[in-house]
């Protein structure tokens, strides 16, 4: 007997009718914006037929929702395997309720069994609201299994329409936030419910755009100009991450380690040690080919963190920007590096800290902001950290921001330190203020009595060879050996174990 044809034909347009969402003019409509169906994301983002959907046929009751306004199920990227969800705006607005929450968290659950990561396309009008209680019920179990996963495999937002209210709260418990310039808003409640609250008028770019959130509250990672670039940058992410947390990173070493020294790195360093060093250039020189993909480009430029290669080996960077805020740590840049620092932790990511700190920023906004709580959170992610840590002194490293930007206290493996280096309590300028009141009062020239006590200063205080001789730093290095001497520490230091108290987890600073 064969198989009867009318079944088939049944099978066929039934799936038919899923793929085409919306309908065609709804997809029309949407191809005329930029921007590209939910399956077409999918399918950009995998390899070719290796997408399996589940849950296509599901439906809320009677009411036909194709794949009920969300695709989820798996499928291969650069040969690693990835869960997926994508929301279906053309279905429902992609609202969510409970048959659209339980596919998501049924492909949550997968990936959480199989180890794999977790990309998520965010596109839904928020809850629906004709489902009640249910949607809300939704909402919880999505958040529930975002912190099941957390810590567990990488998990992926990209923010590819609008996402309001309480779906914002999926992508802020995830890893990564990424999301387009045009035609994505993330907010908690819209310029209407503003208005009409605060009696202050605002856009929907002010309180949700792309560019606000990646300057101002901090929000997203990484800004894509389209969506086709947004599934770029998911997958470069993805380059430098593991599956899950317990295999290592995708690391390609180098048969042999090239040890020559680069002098571009000496020429990079200003001969006035006043003078601000951009460190954008010594990033650079030390990566592989230079390949940098910097996270949280657009907040808190005085830090600056991000992923690349030493030698083949898959590193976090964690480097003070001098040219912004003379490099000081305040709130925004403790926030991002601590985070930046747990997150490699939890991945098994070597980092590599690179120096040049003067401090806290002082202010009474940054007092009353809560700086002590936001600067502990420093101390305490380099200390609770025990994946690999290498640390650059390249130039200032003074008081707690020296400890706070991984000393050897903190945990470091290596400690090296330029000869530029200046390691101590406070600056020179204003440790002579406090040293030699009385002489510079006293001097024809205070101004060059002033200059002259900081040299004596920094040489007799602060230079790297007293901390060296109190078994402070590991070495000093030159500038032009940086690279191939962090490459050797970090093959040496790779194989890493660290034990610490059994406990349920610790209390780090909020």
């Amino acid at each position: 007997m064969s198989l009867d044809t009318k079944l088939v034909a049944d099978l066929r347009h039934r799936r038919e009718a899923i793929r085409q969402g919306g309908g065609a003019d709804k997809l029309a409509a949407r191809r005329a914006k930029g921007l590209m169906s939910a399956r077409e994301r999918v399918e950009a983002l995998c390899q070719p037929h290796t997408f399996q959907e589940s849950g296509a046929h599901v439906r809320p009751g009677e009411k036909a929702l194709p794949a009920d306004g969300v695709v989820v199920g798996t499928g291969y990227v650069d040969g690693r395997l990835v869960a997926i969800l994508s929301q279906d705006f053309t279905v429902a607005a992609g609202t969510l309720g409970k048959a659209h929450a339980m596919k998501i968290v049924e492909v949550m659950r997968q990936a959480k069994k199989v180890g794999v990561p977790l990309i998520a396309f965010k596109d839904s009008g928020g809850a629906r609201i004709q489902e009640g209680v249910d949607a809300l019920s939704g909402y919880g179990r999505v958040f529930y299994n975002n912190v099941l996963l957390s810590g567990v495999v990488p998990q992926i937002a990209i923010i590819a329409g609008p996402c309001a209210g309480g779906a914002a709260y999926s992508p802020a418990l995830m890893d990564f936030i990424i999301m387009t310039e045009k035609n994505a808003h993330m907010f908690i409640t819209g310029p209407g419910v503003i208005k009409a609250v605060t009696g202050r008028d605002t856009t929907m770019d002010e309180i949700g755009g792309a560019a606000m959130h990646s300057t101002v509250s901090g929000n997203v990672h990484l800004v894509a100009r389209d969506d086709r670039h947004a599934i770029d940058l998911a997958r470069e992410l993805l380059s430098y991450l593991p599956s899950n947390n317990t295999e290592d990173p995708p690391h390609r070493p180098s048969a042999d380690l090239a040890q020559e020294p680069d002098d571009g790195m000496n020429a990079l360093i200003p001969s006035d040690p006043g003078e601000a060093m951009d460190v954008r250039p010594v990033i650079k020189r030390l990566l592989d080919r230079g390949d940098f993909l910097e996270i949280h480009g657009g907040w808190a430029q005085n830090l600056i963190v991000g992923f690349g290669r030493i030698e083949g080996v898959v590193v976090g960077i964690v480097a003070n920007q001098p040219t912004v805020r003379a490099g000081a740590l305040d709130i925004d840049a403790s926030d991002k590096g601590s985070r930046f620092v747990r997150l490699c932790n939890i991945f098994n990511i070597p980092l590599v800290t690179l120096v040049d700190v003067p401090g806290f920023l002082p202010g009474v906004e940054q007092e009353r902001g809560g700086i002590i709580r936001h600067g502990a959170k420093m101390l305490y992610a380099y200390a609770a950290a025990t994946v690999p840590k290498l640390t650059v002194i390249m130039r200032k490293a003074y008081g707690g921001s020296y400890l706070a930007m991984c000393a050897l206290e903190m945990g470091a493996d290596c400690v090296y330190a330029w000869p530029t280096a200046e390691i101590a309590v406070m600056g020179a300028e204003g440790a002579v203020k406090i040293l030699y009141r009385k002489e510079i009062a006293q001097a024809e020239n205070p101004s060059a009595k002033s200059a002259e006590l900081a040299a004596r200063y920094r040489a007799e205080f602060a230079a790297p060879y007293l901390s060296a001789a109190h078994g402070y730093i590991t070495d000093v290095i030159e500038p032009a050996e940086t690279r191939w001497m962090v490459a050797l520490a970090l093959r040496k230091v790779l194989a890493k174990r660290e034990l610490r108290p059994p406990k349920k987890h610790g209390n780090n600073p909020m």
